[in-house]
């Protein structure tokens, strides 16, 4: 039996995506878990997406998560959200920010973004945990966290204790934004 657990972190160049994944590798790598991590990158510094698998359990093979296979698809964007939902495993759970940022055909004007995905995944049957984390990142103090009030959110779908979670924040975040990142995760997990 295959115990391998599977999340994307799916994002937009610049948003932290990237120490969101160092922060889950990190968190399981001190439980114990064979971790697998792979970046996957469109143009991030030209604001285009940005994927990373994070693949957990007793032994995993390949860092790779195919469609279908995602336990968990964390979303720092709503479009972002939509693009990947074929990823998504029966049963599996998109956690997502509702922010909007216009991908280049919204911004040139060839094109239009697409209204209510929130609705429209959750009709389709997605399970999907949509909220405001800007608002949270602002709240904690910076609008670039929202990536750690994204892993709040998540922490609720595990179970590992609190301070599980701040030593693994400890270890992957700089000292100078260390309780910002503390307030953002927390934020997250109590919104």
């Amino acid at each position: 039996m295959n115990n391998t657990k599977n999340v994307m972190i799916i994002g937009v160049g610049g948003q932290g995506s990237l120490l969101a994944s160092k922060l889950l590798g990190r968190l399981l790598l001190t439980k114990g878990y064979d971790i697998k991590v792979s970046e996957v990158h469109g143009m991030s510094q030209r604001g285009g997406s940005v994927v990373t698998y994070v693949r957990f359990g007793d032994k995993v093979y390949s860092p790779i998560i195919d469609r279908g296979e995602a336990d968990f698809i964390i979303s720092f964007e709503l479009l972002e959200a939509a693009r990947y939902t074929e990823y998504l495993k029966a049963g599996g759970r998109i956690i997502t920010n509702t922010q909007e940022i216009n991908p280049m055909p919204v911004i040139t004007g060839a094109a239009s973004y697409p209204e209510s995905l929130d609705t429209k995944m959750e009709a389709a049957g997605i399970n999907i945990d949509a909220f405001d984390a800007l608002s949270l990142a602002e709240e904690a103090g910076n609008a670039k966290a929202v990536n750690l009030v994204l892993m709040g959110r998540l922490s609720n779908y595990f179970d590992f204790t609190d301070d599980e979670w701040m030593n693994a924040i400890e270890q992957s975040v700089p000292a100078k934004f260390l309780e910002l990142n503390k307030k953002a995760f927390l934020l997250g997990r109590e919104a």
